[in-house]
């Protein structure tokens, strides 16, 4: 053993979402089948609700029998239904059921609700409130209000961290060591789109110094606009951001950059404020 490594329980286990099963298959006190139960869970996305074991197979990597195990398990416990009249599931209650205390435990909602319904009411934006989950954002609240935006965004759903501008935010919230394994990440995960990703979000840490908040001008999708700004917390709390978003056609003249800006970073304000009580 090389005296100056410390001992395996002294040794730094990575940051929530930021490894694979496989990077901590020697870690004794890592849960393989657990692990493995969950990427059954991720396998299911709102593009793809309903899945057999040959499509959860191809999807995770995993062995047709270890799959097949986990999928009647996980059926048994709530957490996958079967699709009536064929060999196929879909997610159960029980992931709900899971999600919900999470949700009701996370005291900045609360706070920041009552400033998210007035901005989306004073603005007619549809207002975000982020964090980060894995390689992603994802939307813990949401006030909406545009009709043009026709990607619905509700609680659950997950953004990309680098071509959406709650993605860069959130990014901006987080410590440097968080942020530093978090790009790093992404860049083994696929190189190619890193690359391709990597300058917006260089561009977006000079525009977001001399302007206060990250803007989006349809990177993430063409027919959308979106502003945002990170949530500074204590550096114990997870990172969080605001958003408002857009359809494109709505935001003429740069609505967003000149008249809701203020009000987002005013908002933010506030809520940074009320967390620090």
């Amino acid at each position: 053993m090389n005296p100056n490594r410390p001992p395996p329980d002294m040794e730094r286990t990575p940051l929530p979402g930021l490894a694979s099963a496989d990077e901590l298959s020697t870690d004794r006190q890592f849960a393989s089948n657990l692990a493995r139960g969950l990427d059954v869970l991720r396998a299911f996305t709102p593009g793809s609700p309903v899945l057999g074991n040959q499509d959860i197979v191809a999807r995770t990597g995993l062995p047709k029998a270890t799959v097949s195990r986990l999928t009647y398990t996980l059926g048994l416990l709530g957490f996958l239904s079967r699709v009536p009249g064929n060999q196929k599931y879909r997610l159960g209650a029980g992931v709900l059921a899971l999600a919900y205390p999470m949700l009701a435990g996370l005291a900045i909602r609360q706070i920041a609700r009552p400033y998210m319904e007035a901005i989306a009411r004073e603005t007619g934006c549809t207002v975000n409130l982020g964090m980060r989950e894995r390689l992603t954002v994802v939307y813990v609240d949401s006030c909406r209000v545009d009709p043009g935006n026709v990607y619905q965004p509700d609680i659950g759903s997950t953004r990309p961290l680098l071509s959406t501008s709650i993605g860069r935010a959130v990014l901006l919230a987080c410590g440097a060591e968080e942020r530093a394994a978090v790009l790093n990440r992404l860049r083994v995960e696929d190189a190619e789109r890193f690359a391709r990703e990597q300058p917006m979000w260089i561009a977006e840490q000079a525009h977001y110094a001399a302007h206060g908040f990250c803007l989006s001008r349809g990177e993430w999708r063409t027919d959308i606009h979106a502003i945002a700004v990170p949530i500074r917390q204590s550096l114990h709390e997870d990172p969080f951001a605001l958003n408002c978003t857009v359809a494109a056609a709505r935001d003429r003249d740069d609505m967003l950059a000149r008249t809701v800006a203020q009000k987002l970073r005013e908002g933010v304000r506030q809520i940074e404020l009320a967390c620090a009580r």
